[in-house]
């Protein structure tokens, strides 16, 4: 018996080239082939509905164009993240550059447990205003 295959994780958000752009810059993803920005001046039609983002060992995160969405409000309790995406890198010198890295795409700061001896983290709101977390380990 087989299992379905988990394809791709899919972000709603109000503006999904912006979005794109921010998690390919972020994460160092790559356009899948059609779904690259046009040339300026051209018509994005791809960029206001669905966009793919591709990586290494199959990776896909993709853009649904959703103008209702509205931001999750962790920690607060008032509308809750429902879905967050975990990232790690291998050291907290590590974790300090990719908190400057990540303030200058566009993410806001939303929790900072980076002096844990256990596990340094810090929680991050996309410009879209979904969560993910940065953290070091494996």
């Amino acid at each position: 018996m087989g299992f379905p295959r988990l394809q791709s994780v899919v972000l709603d958000t109000p503006d999904a080239r912006g979005l794109a752009e921010f998690y390919r810059r972020l994460l160092g993803l790559e356009y899948r082939p059609g779904d690259e920005p046009p040339a300026p001046g051209q018509d994005d039609e791809k960029g206001r509905d669905w966009l793919v983002l591709v990586g290494d060992g199959g990776v896909r995160l993709a853009f649904q164009q959703e103008p209702g969405l509205k931001p999750t409000t962790w920690p607060g309790g008032e509308i809750p993240q429902q879905l967050h995406l975990d990232t790690s890198v291998p050291s907290v010198e590590e974790l300090n550059r990719q908190h400057e890295r990540a303030l200058s795409l566009g993410a806001t700061l939303r929790f900072d447990r980076s002096d844990d001896p256990e596990e340094p983290l810090r929680v991050y709101a996309d410009p879209a205003g979904h969560t993910f977390c940065v953290f070091v380990g494996e």
